[in-house]
């Protein structure tokens, strides 16, 4: 993996200085088993002067800290904008203080490094009060243990089956719903939220429900969709960086596969698929 190839494409082709990872070890890249991320991606950033906010999986969590221990020193201070333990993990199942207890454990081992240490999830666990106890730290163990107060809500028209005109209303009145709530939990401007993926499958990718994949649609969404929330003043990752034609297709509940190599904002090699800035 070429990272600093990736940032150098990056920053050329939207100005951004920022990506997040999901894992510290990804053990889910079959030609890198396991593919050493932290290692590899934090003296790349630190070198091309972009910023990380770097996951580990809540679900493997004890193995990914021993991971991240010797590499996370604090010449990587400001290289590393933040931590997130777990991504998506309520939504798939995994109770809310398990999560947390985590989060509060990456604070007390690397908050003398990285001073925002969050959770990343799908936009209705936080609207529908899933996420509260990771909020308020109400769960069991010592008291008190303040609430988390980094997060990133991922919400996408496309996964609530759109229509390409209807996708952007769908996709900010999601994120509305889950900032109201954490808002109104925690208080306003106590918590830092960001949208932690949004996207569109472009050309060669599956449709979903009345979402239908495709470049010009992709583009369409990043101008429409990405370029509003942003002028909302919301800080947005696009999912994904780059096609990534090693994935296998996903499986989901239903035990339909669907494509998951064509969601970058770059194609394979690099090169924009359409303009990335607003």
């Amino acid at each position: 993996v070429d990272y600093e190839a990736d940032f150098d494409a990056l920053a050329q082709a939207s100005e951004s200085k920022i990506v997040r990872t999901y894992s510290v070890i990804d053990k889910n890249v079959a030609q890198f088993d396991p593919c050493q991320v932290a290692a590899e991606i934090l003296p790349a950033a630190a070198n091309k002067k972009f910023q990380v906010i770097l996951g580990l999986w809540a679900e493997s969590y004890e193995s990914e800290k021993a991971a991240l221990l010797p590499v996370l020193t604090s010449k990587y201070g400001n290289t590393v904008y933040a931590l997130t333990v777990g991504s998506e993990s309520l939504y798939r199942g995994v109770s809310a203080c398990d999560v947390f207890s985590a989060i509060d454990d990456a604070r007390t081992t690397f908050g003398s490094i990285v001073k925002r240490v969050g959770t990343a999830d799908s936009w209705n666990k936080f609207q529908d009060g899933t996420a509260d106890p990771i909020l308020t730290g109400d769960c069991p163990g010592p008291k008190p243990r303040p609430g988390v107060t980094f997060l990133l809500v991922n919400a996408f028209g496309y996964w609530q089956g759109q229509k390409i005109n209807n996708a952007t209303a769908t996709y900010l009145d999601d994120l509305q719903q889950a900032m109201g709530h954490i808002q109104k939990l925690a208080g306003l401007n106590t918590v830092e939220i960001w949208n932690g993926e949004t996207g569109w499958p472009g050309d060669n990718g599956s449709n979903y429900g009345e979402a239908e994949a495709g470049t010009q649609n992709e583009a369409t969404f990043f101008q429409h969709g990405v370029c509003a929330a942003l002028a909302w003043g919301i800080n947005v990752f696009y999912f994904e960086a780059a096609d990534e034609t090693w994935k296998p297709k996903s499986v989901g509940d239903s035990k339909a596969s669907a494509d998951e190599q064509h969601w970058g904002a770059l194609d394979a090699s690099r090169t924009p698929k359409f303009k990335l800035t607003c």
